[in-house]
């Protein structure tokens, strides 16, 4: 493999560059460098700027509104992106949804959704696991029963990331109890703002609200919010999980992170041991390798080939790297990073000035890290667990 960019290539990238570094909002940037809470302003202002651009569907084509680019600009992009400390894209509606309706949707279905997703003015949410359907997902007892022009849904969503600012909802309901698990369900659009729908938070180790239940209690849908076919919405979610596995990889977040332990590790003066400096360096092997991985997979997409069991491996290196980095954070910051501060999430919180100024040293890095550390762990748990994961990659690539 070449790994050196053409010129063309090398053109892009400072094209992107400049105008990520000219139009993300600095105050954003400051939060995201620094490992604070975004709130969803944060976010939302950020998708909105990209989709005034038209760039909040970087991965779109160009009949859907989409810049159209390959597999090496999207990818330059996402870098480009991640090393100005701009927020993750959301991923439910551009990354997920987004191509499940190009690619099954009705052209109807197309213009009505694609526009709001590209603009960022729409916030999806994603209702695939249930209590005892997560991993196991074919299992799940959401039900949704036909009646006339519309279906009754009735059931409850689990770990809806985000699902507190949820304009729409991409659902997996069961229409069927014939024949295989995966053969009655259906891929159905759900406003959240319908009569029926309730979110109840769920607060998490790090003491964040970021997922959440959905209920449906007999939850009115419109029949043309039923993506492809009755019945076949598990393929549908394969192509969809294709994308959020490839996504949870999180390889230019990685780099940016791998910068950030640096920078705390020479705050630490932990850069003069070399055992340190050694699990640092084995931590940036991995990243280049998960980026090889990255590159494949999406040179894949673009031939027309869904490389699951590649996707699978991006999901199990992505979320390890994850936890591994964050453990390497905390191992740094030693006993500073220890106090769980959930005001220390917030931008211009004073740590230095914390228990009438005790915990001194802690201010600038360290106290924030227990939350980061925390909240990685749930990595190798959603969109399919490590272990199930591993089965899956072990038939298809063995046999």
């Amino acid at each position: 493999m070449d790994l050196n960019f053409t010129d063309a290539e090398l053109a892009f990238r400072a094209e992107v560059r400049d105008w990520v570094r000219a139009n993300l909002p600095a105050d954003i940037a400051h939060k995201v460098r620094h490992a604070l809470r975004l709130s969803k302003d944060d976010m939302q202002r950020w998708a909105r700027i990209l989709g005034t651009k038209g760039w909040h569907g970087w991965a779109w084509p160009k009949q859907f509104g989409g810049p159209g680019w390959n597999a090496v600009q999207r990818h330059l992009f996402e870098e480009e992106c991640a090393l100005a400390c701009a927020p993750r894209i959301v991923p439910f509606g551009p990354v997920m949804v987004a191509p499940v309706i190009m690619a099954f949707g009705t052209p109807e279905q197309q213009q009505r959704f694609l526009p709001g997703i590209m603009s960022g003015e729409v916030w999806w949410s994603q209702g695939y696991s249930e209590p005892g359907s997560g991993s196991d997902l074919a299992s799940l007892k959401c039900r949704a029963e036909r009646q006339g022009n519309k279906y009754i849904v009735n059931g409850q969503k689990t770990w809806t990331t985000l699902g507190q600012y949820g304009d729409w909802i991409f659902c997996l309901v069961r229409t069927s109890n014939e024949g295989k698990p995966q053969t009655g369900i259906s891929f159905l659009l759900i406003d959240m703002k319908s009569p029926g729908v309730t979110v109840k938070p769920i607060i998490m180790l790090d003491g964040e609200h970021e997922v959440n239940e959905v209920w449906f209690d007999n939850v009115e849908v419109p029949v043309e919010n039923l993506i492809g076919e009755e019945n076949k919405g598990w393929t549908y979610a394969k192509h969809l999980l294709s994308h959020e596995r490839t996504n949870i990889a999180d390889v230019n977040r990685a780099k940016r992170e791998l910068e950030r332990l640096k920078r705390i590790a020479t705050a630490e003066g932990l850069m003069e041991d070399s055992r340190f400096r050694d699990q640092i360096a084995l931590c940036e092997v991995d990243v280049v390798a998960l980026e090889m991985m990255v590159l494949r997979v999406l040179s894949g997409e673009r031939t027309g080939k869904q490389p699951l069991d590649v996707a699978g491996l991006l999901k199990i290196r992505g979320s390890e790297l994850q936890q591994r980095y964050t453990e390497l954070m905390m191992l740094a910051g030693g006993p500073l990073a220890l106090p769980h501060v959930l005001e220390a999430m917030e931008a211009g919180w004073q740590g230095d000035q914390w228990l009438g100024g005790a915990w001194i040293g802690g201010a600038s890095h360290a106290i924030p890290l227990t939350g980061n550390y925390l909240n990685v762990r749930k990595t190798t748990i959603y969109g399919g667990s490590n272990e199930v994961q591993r089965n899956i990659v072990a038939q298809t690539v063995l046999g």
